[in-house]
């Protein structure tokens, strides 16, 4: 990042924050924001406060639950870098790999088989690094 930053609500963004570090892991989180650029920084700092700090912050639904619907939804739209992050997440956040392989079988239904081969793949490099790195997926 080129300009010193300011977040415009920064108790939002400490919140978001730590949420997202406890999820997709600090070292991540603190790479994305260490290679914000002029260009990006805003939509660190808008991921970071509104879906991090806000929308995983709201009552109704535990981290689990989010990151459940997270991994159906980033099926559905293939995203494998976000679905990759998001695999991590869901294991830090408590999910088995049952679990996981339950919501792409779910997902393959309404949203295409090809979708959640696609997921399928992504999950089992996301385990194989981390049993690799000496963590249990």
């Amino acid at each position: 990042m080129t300009r010193p930053y300011a977040p415009r609500n920064p108790e939002l963004f400490d919140q978001g924050l730590a949420t997202r570090r406890a999820v997709l892991g600090a070292d991540y989180v603190d790479t994305s924001l260490q290679n914000a650029t002029d260009f990006n920084i805003d939509m660190q700092e808008l991921v970071t406060q509104y879906c991090w700090g806000d929308v995983w912050n709201r009552p109704g639904l535990d981290r689990r639950a989010r990151s459940l619907l997270n991994l159906a939804m980033i099926t559905a739209l293939n995203r494998p870098h976000e679905l990759r992050l998001h695999v991590r997440g869901a294991i830090n956040n408590g999910l088995s790999r049952n679990e996981i392989k339950e919501v792409f079988l779910q997902a393959a239904i309404y949203c295409g088989v090809p979708a959640a081969i696609d997921s399928f793949r992504v999950a089992a490099d996301v385990f194989k690094d981390m049993e690799s790195s000496g963590q249990q997926p």
